[in-house]
């Protein structure tokens, strides 16, 4: 049965500093580390012996929190644009948060709003990350791991249910820093969610 398994990065500088997270490529702080180290022992013990493909972010935040997971199962990462976070657009490039919230035009909350110039819509993410989903669904592995980050994930979970893309303007399923969500492709046909926002591996 094909399972797939997202993980939401761990603690970011984005996280505290108050500046935007997006296409800024900010690293994992000190405890981001931590959380990562955690996740990679406890997950990486439960997924030992089991034939594996990580997928990644190519933003640094995602990249470390991949990193300690793959050394412990001795697998390389494969990096993927599509796992990025929501582009918000080169305006908000090294902005503050405050910054952001007086020049938006919007907050980007409905499925073809643009918050500014230059930016992503939720729907743009979903077709992005359509692809992939087939990818992965085609891999040979038993599972696989999507490594990314908390607005893409929460467009990933409506794409992983079948809803179509305007469902995002009714509801939304979103993690938070360092939380593991499990997916499964039941009797080779039901998408089902196992569980969402797992936030013990870090703890």
């Amino acid at each position: 049965m094909k399972r797939i398994l997202t993980i939401q990065h761990c603690q970011s500088q984005q996280h505290v500093n108050g500046m935007m997270g997006g296409w800024n490529d900010w690293a994992l702080t000190d405890l981001g580390r931590e959380q990562a180290r955690r996740l990679a022992e406890r997950l990486g013990g439960e997924l030992q012996g089991q034939s594996v493909k990580i997928y990644s972010s190519d933003l640094k935040r995602a990249m470390e929190t991949a990193a300690p997971l793959a050394e412990r199962l001795g697998l390389a990462v494969e990096y993927r644009r599509e796992l990025r976070e929501k582009n918000f657009g080169p305006l908000v490039m090294g902005k503050s948060k405050a910054w952001y919230r007086e020049h938006c035009d919007n907050f980007g909350d409905g499925v073809d709003d643009r918050c500014m110039e230059g930016a992503e819509t939720k729907r743009e993410i979903y077709q992005r990350l359509a692809p992939l989903c087939r990818v992965a669904l085609e891999r040979p592995e038993d599972t696989v791991v999507l490594v990314s980050h908390g607005g893409a994930l929460s467009v990933w979970n409506i794409l992983w249910l079948g809803l179509p893309p305007e469902a995002m303007n009714r509801c939304g399923i979103f993690g938070r820093a360092g939380a593991v969500g499990e997916f499964d492709l039941y009797g080779g046909w039901e998408r089902r969610i196992l569980r969402m926002g797992d936030l013990s591996y870090i703890r």
